[in-house]
């Protein structure tokens, strides 16, 4: 322990996760661009699958005739399914409020979202009051969510039971509880009503479970209210669930996140694991860390990569200030022939690949931008992770943090 941040080991019936952990994102089965020897090579323990699109297709039946998917994706490692929850969010309130995982989850940050989204990606806080959202595809009700397929229009309808069907099928290491997710500008009174639907949806999720092997989560909700999410986390937190994630509505802004962090995990149970769902961005990683959290998932790693932002330490120009990002397209790295990092170990930094390569890849749309993009960014965030396991261990993690979050803005 080093003040609320510790370090563990989750095991699971594919591997062990050394904690504090990044889960990547692959979303269909797949990383993009990345193979399972890239994810090794980076050092990547965990990866994370969406139920909702996999669901779609291929189909979680198909999945499981294939020998679940572990061996559909040739991944040996830990896998962690999400509930499908966000995504009836997305295509329900996330589109009428105009927020998401690439639009801004925080609308009074300025900058753009947690996972930082495209410029031309629009947030809650860009759009004028007078101006509504799209229309919804989802429906809430007391018994689950009904939505419209964004694949074909069809439409489906996902439930408590659903939910862990598909994952049970689908057969990874740790599964979600099927929960309701709430936007920052749901108000108090829907909020308890979402709230309260989700604390029966996780006792639904626990009835409807029938294997063994697999962990299930439980998901804290309560949106930025204190009071909620403090019956959430004591409700759940009571609940016989293998570990907690903390998930939906964080505020509108960074210091609502470490609020809510700071009401809800002192009331889980200390010997179970806490996950944050959707957090990715370097200083948010530190941040939560020092407030208890055990894993993260996000899409920002890798998303980030396929734009051309990619990751770099203070000591190759990475800031709060620019949000460790350096953008490959920028004019003056045209004739750049360093390293993006050169303190980074990837095969894209150590394999001879200059900055001015990279520019040059993806100013001429080449495919091969993207996988050392991806490379790079997973890699940057195996070894950040790696550094607070480190620092956690010798009680020095407020100093790497100063490290990161004190530094000195220069162009990178």
């Amino acid at each position: 322990m080093d003040g609320q941040a510790r370090v563990g080991v989750l095991r699971t019936p594919h591997g062990a996760i050394a904690t504090p952990a990044f889960a990547v994102v692959g979303t269909r089965a797949a990383v993009k661009a990345l193979s399972p020897d890239d994810l090794r090579a980076a050092g990547v323990e965990v990866v994370l699958a969406n139920t909702y699109h996999l669901y779609l297709r291929p189909g979680a039946d198909i999945v499981r005739r294939l020998g679940g998917l572990h061996r559909f994706m040739a991944w040996d490692g830990p896998i962690i399914t999400d509930s499908g929850g966000f995504q009836a969010f997305s295509l329900g309130f996330g589109l009428e409020h105009g927020v998401g995982k690439i639009a801004s989850m925080f609308p009074e940050e300025t900058g753009g979202g947690h996972t930082g989204g495209r410029p031309s990606d629009r947030g809650a806080s860009e759009r004028p009051a007078d101006r509504p959202g799209r229309k919804k595809l989802a429906e809430v009700d007391d018994g689950g969510v009904t939505f419209v397929s964004h694949l074909d229009g069809s439409r489906h309808r996902l439930t408590p039971e659903t939910s862990i069907a598909v994952q049970e099928a689908l057969g990874a290491d740790i599964i979600l509880a099927f929960d309701e997710c709430t936007s920052p500008l749901h108000d108090h009174a829907y909020t308890r009503r979402a709230l309260e639907r989700t604390h029966r949806w996780a006792r639904r999720c626990l009835d409807a479970r029938t294997r063994g092997d697999q962990a299930l989560y439980g998901i804290v909700q309560g949106g930025a209210y204190r009071d909620l999410r403090e019956e959430s986390a004591r409700f759940i937190g009571g609940l016989p669930f293998e570990g907690f994630a903390i998930g939906g509505s964080l505020g509108r802004s960074k210091a609502d996140m470490h609020r809510v962090l700071e009401w809800s995990v002192p009331l889980l149970p200390p010997e179970r694991s806490r996950h944050l769902l959707g957090i990715g961005d370097i200083e948010d990683l530190l941040a939560c860390v020092a407030r208890g959290i055990d894993t993260f998932d996000c899409v920002a790693p890798t998303r980030l990569a396929r734009n051309g932002a990619l990751l770099v330490s203070p000591a190759a120009g990475g800031s709060p200030a620019n949000r460790f990002r350096l953008n490959i397209r920028n004019a003056r790295h045209a004739l750049d022939g360093g390293p993006v990092d050169p303190a980074c170990r990837c095969a894209t930094c150590r394999g001879g690949y200059s900055r001015a390569y990279l520019r040059h890849l993806f100013q001429t749309g080449e495919l091969l931008a993207y996988r050392l993009a991806t490379l790079h960014n997973v890699t940057f965030v195996m070894d950040l992770m790696d550094r607070v396991r480190q620092a956690i261990r010798a009680g020095r993690l407020e100093e790497l943090s100063r490290e990161y979050l004190a530094g000195a803005h220069r162009p990178a």
